[in-house]
C-alpha cells in the first residue's frame, strides 16, 4: 500500500508542476498529436484541457473517445536520459456537460488563468479525460502503473 501511496504522490507531483502535455487522438486513418495546457482534478481521476470546435483534435475526440496523454518531466538537457520522468495517462475523454463546466472551469483555470479568455470563448469545448491508468517510466526502464477506478 505504501508503494501505490508513494506513486499516487509522485504522479500527482508531477501533475502538478508540468503545465504541457501531449494528447494523442486517433482517426480511422491513423494517430494524431497535440501540444496541451492540462490540470488534474486533485482525486487525479480526471484531467481537463480544452480545444476549439474547429480543430482536428475536436473531430477526433467526438469520433473516438479513446485517448492518451504524455506529460514529462524533460528540461532538454542530457540529464533527461537519467532524470526524466515520463507519465503516459490513458483514458477516454468527453466533452464537460454543462452542469460540471462550472466546477471543471475553476480547476482549470486555477492553473492556467491566462487562458481564461480561450477557454470561456463560445467556440471553446472543454474536455475531461475520464482516466483509467497512469504509466510512470523513468530511468528508461523502471516502469510503474496505476489504475483508476471511478
Amino acid at each position: 500500500m505504501h508503494d501505490i501511496n508513494h506513486l499516487k504522490e509522485k504522479i500527482k507531483e508531477i501533475l502538478d508542476s508540468q503545465k504541457l502535455s501531449v494528447l494523442a487522438t486517433q482517426t480511422n486513418k491513423g494517430s494524431y498529436g497535440s501540444l496541451m495546457a492540462y490540470a488534474a482534478t486533485s482525486d487525479l481521476k480526471k484531467l481537463l484541457f480544452a480545444t476549439t470546435r474547429a480543430t482536428r483534435k475536436y473531430a477526433n475526440l467526438l469520433a473516438h473517445a479513446d485517448v492518451a496523454m504524455i506529460i514529462d518531466t524533460r528540461t532538454n538537457q542530457v540529464a533527461d536520459f537519467a532524470d526524466a520522468v515520463a507519465i503516459t495517462v490513458l483514458g477516454e475523454a468527453e466533452e464537460v456537460a454543462a452542469h460540471e463546466r462550472k466546477e471543471f472551469l475553476n480547476i482549470y483555470l486555477e492553473k492556467h488563468l491566462y487562458l481564461k479568455e480561450f477557454v470561456e470563448s463560445q467556440n471553446c469545448a472543454l474536455f475531461k479525460l475520464k482516466v483509467k491508468k497512469y504509466i510512470m517510466v523513468n530511468k528508461f526502464q523502471n516502469v510503474q502503473e496505476l489504475y483508476v477506478s471511478e
